[in-house]
């Protein structure tokens, strides 16, 4: 008798995951890669320097605070309507035309005369220039990186960016102590226009997504987009996934007063705060090596749900009031979690059509943006009245229960595509 063959094990057996090696071969990932990691790196040594001179100008920790705030709100009213500028012109030209205006913007507040208010305004239009930018790479990027390679690719992007961050904020301090705050905003510029070189120099001329005479407004496309993501389940469900992220961010807003609370003499406050804040990207990094190395494509997916959970439930202990070795430990567990967001990317990619990759990217960035900055608003309210321990507790009770909701959903909507594969 014929044994019959069972085509999901077939599928699974001849599934192949591409290597960093291949992704890194490709020039024009590279061009974006470097280029994305030297604007971040820009953008952190441009905060530290802006917090230090607000400061110094001023003396007002409200006025230090509210323009960090200002960091948020352009990505999140300028996201939704400039994205769509990266499915309406050429993506390559969308990102040189930022990478030059900031640098202009930036030459202009590394002045030592600019006033105050004009800095503010300075920093809103170079954090708002940033929403079409970062429409246009995510779009550009499937473009460049087909199949396993993107999620590759982009997990290799996500651990340069925790890197960054890392990098940028420990050593921001000592490099603005030696070049002084306005050498380090033209530093900043300049690391714009590296950006700016590298991507004529490394990416390739491609047409612009839609057809010239085919251009609806901009407000039309917002509307579009807007459909697009939230009227189809599926992508409704990716979305919701990828704002998830707000309850496991919600505890780095407020790593200081929880370091104080975790301080017993040993290690100074800020050293506790660091540690802290270093914790969940360290294992973000971590996740998605491992999770992108050594997970099949198709194991990614079945995998979301429960690495979802994982990124919440960690937090749950420290309604123990743990000492700071396991409080790090649980932080570090969340951030490997957080590796679902790859797989949440990369089925969020497959079913966008390429000609609105830009404004759906765009939307779903801003929501991410207004998520955590809303996360970290209601997360310090309540510390001030419960204390950081329970806060960040209930944080991970509700990111777990909201995660194991959207694990049920996503597994409803894929069952019955699974199943018709399965029998293909």
């Amino acid at each position: 008798m014929r044994a019959r063959r069972l085509p999901g094990r077939h599928r699974r057996s001849t599934e192949r995951q591409a290597t960093y090696g291949e992704v890194i071969a490709v020039k024009e990932f590279r061009a974006l890669w470097y280029a994305q990691g030297l604007s971040l790196l820009g953008d952190q040594l441009a905060q530290v320097a802006l917090a230090v001179l607000v400061y110094d100008r001023t003396r007002s920790p409200l006025a230090t605070a509210a323009v960090y705030a200002l960091t948020y709100l352009p990505s999140i009213l300028g996201g939704p309507l400039l994205a769509g500028l990266a499915d309406r012109f050429a993506r390559r030209g969308v990102m040189l035309a930022c990478d030059l205006l900031r640098a202009g913007l930036v030459c202009v507040m590394a002045l030592p005369f600019i006033p105050f208010w004009t800095l503010c305004a300075l920093v809103f239009l170079v954090v708002l220039l940033s929403a079409p930018f970062s429409a246009a790479r995510a779009a550009l990027l499937p473009e460049v990186l087909q199949g396993d390679r993107y999620v590759v690719g982009s997990a290799l992007q996500n651990m340069t960016n925790q890197a960054v961050q890392m990098i940028g904020f420990a050593a921001g301090g000592a490099m603005i102590a030696a070049l002084g705050p306005y050498r380090a905003l033209a530093l900043n510029a300049a690391t714009f226009l590296a950006s700016a070189l590298i991507l004529v120099a490394g990416v390739r001329r491609r047409p612009a997504p839609r057809d010239p005479g085919d251009q609806p407004s901009m407000w039309a496309m917002t509307r579009a987009g807007a459909r697009l993501v939230f009227g189809d389940r599926e992508l409704r469900t990716l979305v919701l996934f990828a704002w998830l992220c707000g309850f496991y961010v919600l505890p780095e807003g407020i790593a200081v007063p929880y370091a104080v609370a975790l301080y017993t003499g040993d290690l100074p406050v800020p050293v506790i705060t660091g540690l802290l804040m270093a914790s969940m990207p360290a294992g973000t990094v971590v996740g998605a090596f491992l999770f992108s190395r050594f997970v099949s494509p198709t194991a990614r997916l079945r995998l979301m749900g429960w690495l979802a959970m994982l990124s919440c439930a960690p937090l749950i202990v420290t309604a123990l009031r743990p000492p700071l070795e396991m409080v790090l430990a649980a932080w570090f567990l969340s951030g490997v979690g957080g590796a679902y967001q790859l797989a949440a990317n990369a089925a969020f990619v497959q079913r966008v059509p390429a000609g609105q990759r830009g404004q759906a990217f765009g939307l779903v960035h801003s929501g991410l943006m207004a998520v955590q900055g809303i996360a970290i608003l209601i997360g310090g309210y309540a510390a001030e009245r419960l204390g950081p321990e329970p806060v960040v507790a209930l944080s991970g009770v509700a990111g777990l229960t909201v995660a194991a909701v959207l694990a049920m959903v996503w597994a409803a909507a894929r069952g019955p595509r699974v199943s018709a594969q399965a029998t293909a």
